[in-house]
């Protein structure tokens, strides 16, 4: 694998930028190729996942670009107060993609995931913008934030955020920065795959089981999971690996060894 550090002008947020990229780098690994978009958790940056993690080791042998930008502590939105991180990803992070790397700049080869605020925002995204990714696998998100700040006008389970979240969605909080409305009004012919996880000693669990549960109401087809485990790097570290396979089975990919062997 080949790994890059890209600095560029983040031009939705009005500051310079930095994302770490995954390249496939083997010989007979012919590009372009499906790009996944790997999304940090709030207390994090775009260095996470490579620092905390084997990703690189985990997508070794695969057709895979891996993306990973910085999205502030903006839970991926475009904030009423504040940096616009939803249009940051969708246009700076994903046209620079685009036009530099050797990408399937389409639906077909994009995918998306992230763990924590970074889960919630790649749910959020997929339901959001179905054209974009056609798949979506997502660790201990807390895909009911908005839903519950939308209830109380507060997050009761973590207060503490409450001013913070306020800044990003406003009040009343709009509907489509909601995985649960999305969900609802999703045209069923676009759905991407969508899996999603969490450990049984996380305190977003809830946030998982209620959105499972509404999934299930509505009838939309997904994969979910509970493991033994809580919200830290052992935990993804070992099921961003499952997520991976998802994502291959969703883009049609395999290792390269195995699609050489193939031919």
């Amino acid at each position: 694998m080949a790994f890059v550090e890209i600095h560029f002008r983040g031009h939705a947020v009005h500051k310079d930028a930095t994302l770490y990229a995954i390249l496939p780098e083997r010989a007979e690994a012919a590009g372009p190729f499906p790009v996944l978009y790997l999304l940090h958790g709030l207390s994090d940056d775009h260095t996470i996942w490579h620092r905390r993690t084997r990703l690189e080791w985990y997508v070794r042998d695969l057709p895979l670009i891996v993306v990973m930008p910085d999205g502030g502590r903006g839970f991926y939105c475009d904030a009423a107060d504040g940096a616009a991180y939803e249009s940051h990803l969708i246009q700076d992070v994903v046209g620079l993609a685009d036009r530099f790397l050797p990408t399937i700049a389409e639906r077909r080869g994009r995918v998306i995931g992230g763990l924590s605020m970074g889960g919630y925002g790649a749910m959020k995204l997929a339901l959001k913008r179905p054209e974009m990714f056609c798949s979506v696998a997502a660790h201990s998100g807390c895909h009911a934030v908005v839903r519950r700040l939308a209830e109380h006008n507060r997050l009761p389970d973590h207060d503490e955020l409450t001013p913070e979240l306020l800044r990003i969605y406003g009040l009343p909080p709009r509907p489509d920065e909601d995985p649960f409305a999305l969900a609802e009004r999703i045209d069923r012919s676009r759905l991407p795959a969508i899996r999603f996880d969490c450990g049984t000693e996380d305190f977003l669990l809830d946030h998982n089981r209620e959105f499972h549960a509404h999934l299930e109401r509505l009838g939309i087809a997904h994969e979910y999971e509970e493991f033994p485990g809580a919200h830290n790097w052992d935990y993804w570290d070992q099921h961003v690996r499952e997520a991976l396979a998802f994502h291959c089975r969703a883009l049609g990919i395999q290792p390269i060894s195995a699609a050489a062997a193939a031919d």
